[in-house]
């Protein structure tokens, strides 16, 4: 991260902000490798807040210089213009994930916009703000095909694809994710969109001790995977998503769809499409889902997957 890295950086933020979108979305993202020097840093448009992500530790007169570019932004008439009122610098390399607050109050929580649909999320406590902005085409993916289908959203985190399933028309969700206090975002993002949570079932369980109860809600028109890579004691990306994939038989219904996600640089999309031949052959590919143009990347195998399965 030297000087010219932070001068394209600068440059870059200038332009986006110059042309601030109404909605929440990236400014930057470095990790698609597509900056050199830049590679271990996002920057995000929380409507007014913008979020500087940092993930692996600079120098110390790396990262001086960085807060200095960043707020030399601050002064910008596009900084001035666009409603930006607040700078977050978030060390995600550390424990914690400390926020530092270089211009502005601190913010513990808000609520954003996507496509028209609100969300609540974190700022300065947690690792991650509860709504991964990669996913954006996902999302309008399952709200364009949700219309009287029976969803199921595994490794649901804050309930974003069912917000969007639900806005979609489908006639009910459950939810499964082994976070509490994840699973309660969700209701509130319900709640946010004015969703009736009669049509929505959060299970709070680990899903590999808790087929039973899953398969018997079901079956589903539409099976949604979006795992973490990794998560101690819970999931290993290796082993446990072939798991996942040989029980879809029992969980979808005759003409069911399964939209199955993953963000592990490591693994292209064929991990995936060999996985469900393997696992659940009466499933065939049809679609790979395109990421978000915020989102470029090196390598397109490197990005997020997000890939539509059918029933033959």
């Amino acid at each position: 991260m030297n000087s010219d890295a932070l001068s394209i950086l600068h440059d870059h933020l200038l332009k986006a902000l110059a042309a601030a979108p109404e909605e929440t979305r990236r400014l930057f993202h470095g990790r698609g490798r597509c900056w050199p020097g830049l590679e271990q840093l996002t920057v995000d448009w929380l409507q007014g807040v913008v979020l500087v992500s940092l993930f692996k530790e600079p120098e110390a007169a790396q990262l001086e210089a960085l807060k200095q570019r960043l707020l030399e932004l601050t002064q910008s008439p596009e900084w001035a213009t666009c409603g930006a009122h607040t700078l977050a610098l978030q060390h995600r390399y550390l424990l914690q994930s400390t926020t530092e607050w270089l211009l502005g109050e601190a913010i513990e929580d808000m609520t954003i916009t996507e496509g028209g649909l609100r969300y609540r999320v974190d700022l300065g406590r947690k690792q991650n703000t509860g709504l991964f902005l990669d996913m954006r085409y996902g999302r309008d993916w399952v709200r364009a095909n949700a219309q009287g289908q029976r969803v199921l959203n595994l490794f649901a985190y804050t309930c974003g694809f069912s917000v969007a399933a639900i806005e979609g028309g489908a006639s009910h969700v459950v939810n499964l994710d082994m976070s509490s206090p994840a699973l309660s975002r969700g209701r509130d993002n319900h709640r946010l969109n004015g969703h009736d949570l009669g049509q929505v079932t959060f299970l709070g369980h680990d899903l590999f001790k808790s087929w039973g109860k899953v398969i018997g809600k079901g079956p589903y028109d539409l099976v949604i995977i979006d795992p973490p890579s990794f998560q101690k004691g819970s999931f290993l990306l290796t082993k446990d998503y072939q798991r996942v994939l040989r029980r879809l038989p029992e969980l979808l219904s005759a003409q069911g769809t399964v939209l199955a996600c993953m963000n592990d640089p490591a693994f292209g999309a064929d991990f995936l499409i060999e996985g469900v031949m393997r696992e659940a052959p009466s499933l065939r590919f049809e679609q790979r889902l395109e990421n978000p143009p915020e989102f470029p990347d090196a390598d397109v195998e490197c990005g997020l997957k997000a890939l539509v399965f059918k029933l033959a």
